[in-house]
């Protein structure tokens, strides 16, 4: 892969990427509320099991395939992995969520020359999801998918690390120890994901969404999922 590649893809798995990542912890609030995750060990375990349970099975194959099909220019593939996307949020504030990233994104792009107006504008007049806009910003990096997957896994570790930090609440070691945990997982996770096809792409959370749901009224947050 060719340094410039490489360089992209950390750009877009950066937690200071203007796309409001750090504003989301994806129900790990609720969890945390509930006492399912008010540990380290607990919040680890949690995030492990939500990266093999739902991200490889479900936004890392939409991105995957995403990526495909912008660079063989299939927009009618595009708007079906990008509905896809979006019918399987199961709350508002989940919806709400993968939406305003991938807004946040194409707007990003729209300052760079990674995509073109064409592809943006295509996007834009659907309801942008953030795997798809992803998707996109990655397909013209000339990186294979593989690698692709691992930066957008390693951007959702880091961005849910800190949202362990500060819902658990922990210190910043046991933030690392949790970061340590998952990335040692994205590889197995990636690879699931490239193996995922239509048939076996799924989304079925249902603790999630009862979470999700749950969250929505907390009482008292700090994310917005």
């Amino acid at each position: 892969m060719l340094d410039s590649s490489l360089m992209q893809l950390m750009w877009l798995a950066s937690p200071a990427l203007p796309i409001g990542g750090f504003s989301y912890s994806e129900c790990l609030e609720a969890a945390v509320e509930s006492a399912r995750a008010a540990t380290e060990t607990e919040a680890s375990l949690w995030l492990v099991d939500q990266l093999h349970m739902t991200l490889a099975r479900s936004e890392l194959a939409a991105v995957a395939q995403a990526i495909a099909a912008w660079r063989e220019g299939n927009m009618t593939r595009i708007a079906e992995l990008n509905a896809w996307v979006l019918q399987t949020r199961e709350s508002a504030e989940l919806r709400a969520q993968t939406e305003q990233m991938g807004k946040s994104l194409l707007e990003w792009l729209k300052n760079h020359t990674t995509a073109t107006p064409a592809q943006i504008a295509s996007l834009a007049k659907q309801e942008p999801t953030y795997p798809i806009a992803f998707a996109l910003a990655a397909s013209s990096t000339g990186a294979p998918a593989r690698e692709c997957l691992l930066a957008f896994a390693f951007g959702w570790a880091e961005n849910m690390m800190q949202a362990a930090i500060k819902a658990v609440p922990l210190g910043q070691s046991a933030g690392q120890r949790i970061l340590s945990a998952l990335t040692a997982e994205i590889p197995a996770a990636v690879d699931h994901a490239l193996r995922v096809n239509d048939e076996t792409r799924q989304a079925f959370s249902p603790m999630l969404a009862i979470l999700s749901s749950q969250h929505e009224v907390q009482y008292s947050r700090l994310f917005r999922s």
